[in-house]
């Protein structure tokens, strides 16, 4: 219902222009502001906010002076809030977004400006999604480079936690923006995620239209802060009455992120979520990252798709990166390898019956012995962001025919008289160079048994042999790059010959085959 200029006047003191850092009650959620983007078609944009119960609330649609679109709802109690689908869209805009209350002959109305139509990612975990532009390799030439990128907008989310599950987030550090080289690069650990910007921009640069990417990521943070208690609960999850130190330094307590940072989110419509997170579970809870991970991959999903009304899919994409390498000063070399191993669900590859729908970046092989913050912190994010955009475009774009993990191998066949194991892998395979550690056996003898170096012996295009002949009893099982550091930067043994993607870790035992695509 809008009022003509003639009538201003007369209606001026009954008129309220509202901004929600005048408190009138009367607002849009947190992260809905200029430079937002929505998501495109099929999903229908969720638009939501507070309000004066009993009102009711108009939400118009502009692109110019024409109106593209108008819906009507009311404040519902006890809540305060008002919420409206808009109809599909196509990718574009910009677009203007008017809401207006109406109670008795009292108005309130809110603006929001250049509004585009897109795909909305949403992308969380720990430090080394917090990373910044300004952190990465080649930061000068990345954060000037944003002028041809100005339909990709960014959101990151304050860091903020709590006890029970709030409605809207508490703060943002940075509202819906254009890239800028100061919100790409505002400090260390700040706003933008460089990987998340990164993965965002080699989207736009495929699919050519206007992307949204919301940061809401904590470093030193436990998997359990990420997810709500009833998915800890169905893991069996239960609050310890200490953390070990040494693997978390940001929040630890369960569910307080969750509550606080993702939670809020829930009635957003999004395509799909980029989590990069798994450190700080190397000595908490590992041996139920198996379970905690994926809980909270569909948790999450559950949760967006009824908060969104039915939006945002209920099985929407969710990519993440398989943890890389550090200089561990621990004793123990478990750690990075079990959780590698459990980001999978114990599969090595996703998807999987456990996980489905989910796309994984390989990340052993970009290690930084220079990080200047830490070689738990490696710089190369842009190939991490490619090889997550890749699996994106496999797996939540469908396009057909395109290589997005590396080679795992499909049968293993145990030559024992000839003291060798003979892999066949369902890729054409590249040995980079040929190593005689990274493969590793386990030979058992008198109910014992211990891990030894299996040597590359002979390659082919998509076979790989190894010698076994050091293990003189029974050959149980093999696994490959089962350490904290498995190899040099980009130099691990395997990788598949055409898109340079590197095998990823795996453990198997012999008389079973190993799960492949």
């Amino acid at each position: 219902m809008g009022v003509p200029g003639s009538a201003l006047g007369l209606l001026l003191p009954f008129i309220l222009w509202a901004d929600r850092s005048e408190g009138t009650g009367f607002r849009f959620a947190s992260y809905i502001d200029d430079y937002v983007v929505l998501q495109k078609e099929p999903a229908g944009a969720v638009i939501w906010g507070f309000g004066t119960p009993g009102a009711t609330v108009t939400v118009t649609l502009c692109q110019g002076q024409e109106t593209i679109m108008k819906k009507m709802t009311s404040v519902e109690a006890p809540s305060n809030t008002w919420m409206v689908i808009l109809d599909p869209m196509k990718p574009g805009g910009p677009f203007e977004v008017m809401a207006q209350q109406t109670l008795g002959t009292v108005y309130s109305i809110l603006r929001v400006h250049d509004v585009l139509f897109g795909d909305v990612w949403l992308c969380s975990g720990q430090s080394n999604m917090q990373m910044t532009v300004l952190q990465v390799f080649n930061a000068t030439r990345e954060l000037s480079n944003t002028a041809a990128y100005q339909s990709v907008r960014i959101l990151s989310v304050s860091l903020v936690q709590a006890e029970r599950e709030l409605e809207d987030l508490g703060a943002v550090d940075l509202q819906w923006s254009k890239p800028t080289a100061e919100n790409l690069g505002h400090g260390n650990f700040t706003y933008m995620s460089a990987v998340c910007w990164l993965f965002g921009r080699y989207l736009y640069d495929t699919l050519q239209y206007p992307i949204g990417l919301i940061s809401s990521s904590w470093g030193g943070t436990p998997i359990e802060a990420w997810s709500s208690r009833r998915s800890l609960k169905a893991c069996g999850v239960h609050k310890p009455e200490s953390i070990p130190l040494d693997s978390v330094d940001g929040p630890s307590e369960h569910s307080v992120l969750w509550n606080a940072m993702i939670h809020p989110l829930q009635n957003m419509t999004l395509k799909g979520v980029v989590w990069y997170q798994g450190e700080s579970n190397r000595n908490y809870n590992r041996d139920l990252y198996n379970c905690t991970f994926p809980a909270l991959i569909e948790d999450w999903r559950q949760t967006f798709h009824h908060g969104s009304q039915g939006q945002t899919e209920r099985f929407f994409p969710f990519g993440f990166v398989q943890l890389s390498s550090y200089l561990s000063k621990e004793n123990s070399d478990d750690g990075f390898p079990l959780i590698r191993w459990h980001q999978t669900a114990d599969f090595g590859s996703v998807p999987n019956p456990k996980m489905p729908n989910t796309f994984m970046a390989v990340a052993m092989d970009l290690c930084d012995r220079d990080s200047p913050f830490g070689s738990i912190h490696p710089r190369d994010k842009q190939t991490v962001a490619y090889r997550l955009h890749l699996g994106a475009r496999a797996v939540a774009y469908g396009e057909k025919n395109l290589m997005f993990q590396g080679p795992l191998p499909e049968k293993i066949e145990l030559l024992a008289y000839k003291g060798l194991l003979n892999l066949t892998y369902y890729q054409q395979i590249h040995v980079v160079r040929q190593d005689n550690e990274i493969f590793e056996v386990s030979c058992c003898s008198d109910h014992q048994c211990k891990w030894l170096p299996a040597p590359m012996n002979m390659f082919f295009t998509q076979t790989l042999t190894l010698n076994i002949s050091s293990c003189l009893g029974t050959v149980a099982a093999l696994r490959y790059a089962w350490t904290t550091w498995p190899c040099e930067y980009k130099q691990c043994p395997l990788y598949h010959s055409g898109s340079s993607l590197p095998a990823p870790p795996f453990v198997a035992v012999i008389a079973e085959q190993i799960p492949g695509r």
